[in-house]
């Protein structure tokens, strides 16, 4: 561990768990740990001595949480709480979504993203947690009709997807019909709005719109942006990861361009290294979607895939 980030864990646990303040006298107050001075005035925690002995944990009571005022997952890396852990394919098995839960858990992902036919089994092993079950509609051609995407959105979220990531009709937006596409868009969109009412806590559902970017020419990346935004959508995705190519910096930069800073924008397909995330948040991206969360993470580099 390198003093930076020995720097950036004591900042972020005094900043969320200590609570660490100043009398007025200037000396440095008592926290959760317990706090000194050092020479130069500046707070010196109980926390510097124990990474400086070897921690690299350290316990929250997270079943306390008006006594240190945040969760679990505030300490997670924000670079975790970005990520969608993905599992897609046709061939996933159940204790693969067990698996990818459990990690989800463990890294405190932003959300699983999972197909249709897992989400109630992910909302049962995700319940209580913060991490979001996210489910594909229209996965992954698109072309399915506007009614059968709002209901499969519906059921979805009926089964607890709180996140829906929907495919546009790539072949409608290719022949010019936009209106289509974007009513094909406020469809899904006006679907999870209705679901969201019927939920007890009445939870706001996340509606994400696959662009499918590696088969449009940049002036319909433009369009179909436009068109999601219109339709009220959350956010704007690079891809579904099954087709011809993923997420690039400069779509994902023409989309930012295009959307303005309030929309989401989802870089997802080929995202397999923290330099491959770091460069897409870097051109505007606030979520990835990626089955190699846990390699990116830890600084590898994630098998071909998702």
């Amino acid at each position: 561990m390198n003093s930076d980030d020995k720097r950036k864990i004591v900042e972020r646990l005094q900043a969320r768990y200590l609570g660490t303040t100043r009398s007025s006298s200037g000396t440095a107050g008592t926290g959760a740990f317990g706090t000194d001075t050092r020479s130069d005035g500046r707070a010196f925690s109980a926390l510097d001595r124990m990474i400086d002995a070897g921690a690299c944990r350290f316990g929250v009571c997270v079943d306390q949480p008006e006594r240190y005022s945040f969760a679990a997952c505030d300490l997670a890396p924000p670079l975790a709480r970005m990520i969608d852990h993905t599992a897609l394919k046709a061939e996933t098995t159940e204790s693969q979504i067990r698996e990818l839960c459990e990690e989800a858990r463990k890294y405190c992902f932003a959300s699983v993203c999972i197909n249709p036919s897992y989400v109630r089994l992910a909302a049962e092993l995700l319940s209580g947690s913060p991490v979001a079950v996210c489910t594909v509609i229209g996965f992954p051609l698109g072309a399915s009709a506007s009614s059968v995407k709002a209901l499969e959105a519906e059921i979805a979220i009926r089964e607890g997807a709180t996140e829906v990531d929907m495919v546009i009709n790539v072949g409608m937006l290719k022949s010019g019909n936009h209106t289509y596409v974007e009513n094909d868009i406020r469809a899904v969109v006006d679907a999870a709005k209705a679901a969201a009412t019927s939920r007890v806590n009445r939870q706001s559902i996340v509606t994400k719109v696959i662009l499918e970017t590696a088969l449009l020419t940049d002036e319909e990346k433009v369009i179909a942006s436009v068109l999601a935004q219109n339709a009220g959508a959350d956010f704007v995705k690079t891809s579904t990861g099954f087709s011809t190519g993923g997420a690039t910096a400069a779509d994902i930069a023409l989309m930012r361009r295009v959307v303005g800073p309030k929309m989401g924008i989802k870089a997802s397909g080929g995202v397999r290294t923290k330099e491959d995330a770091e460069l897409m948040i870097a051109h505007g991206a606030t979520r990835i979607g990626a089955s190699a969360s846990v390699a990116i993470l830890k600084g590898k580099t994630g098998s071909a895939g998702y």
